[in-house]
């Protein structure tokens, strides 16, 4: 993402070889930005920001549990607890999506 290569010089990390190109740069996945001397123009963007979620969707629950685990079991699991509806795992896991 183009957020992710809002480095400031300084802090940029060398991701290539002297004289990489910009196209072949990007193909192995980093930044390139020609504009400030003395500083890595091929660079490692930033780690992608991600937060977890409770899925809404009771159907694409992924157990965590066990029948019959308590809220506090669940959640000290670092798990997701809702006891409902019936069919569905009530402990259930995060899912991690990119912010």
């Amino acid at each position: 993402a183009k957020c992710q290569c809002k480095v400031v010089p300084r802090e940029r990390t060398n991701c290539g070889y002297p004289g990489i190109s910009a196209a072949e740069c990007k193909k192995i996945g980093c930044c390139f930005n020609a504009s400030v001397p003395s500083v890595p123009w091929c660079y490692s963007p930033k780690p992608k920001k991600v937060k977890k979620m409770c899925p809404n969707d009771p159907y694409t629950r992924i157990n965590c549990g066990h029948p019959g685990i308590k809220p506090k079991e669940c959640t000290k699991k670092g798990c997701c607890f809702r006891a409902h509806p019936a069919g569905v795992p009530w402990c259930f896991y995060h899912r991690v999506v990119e912010e």
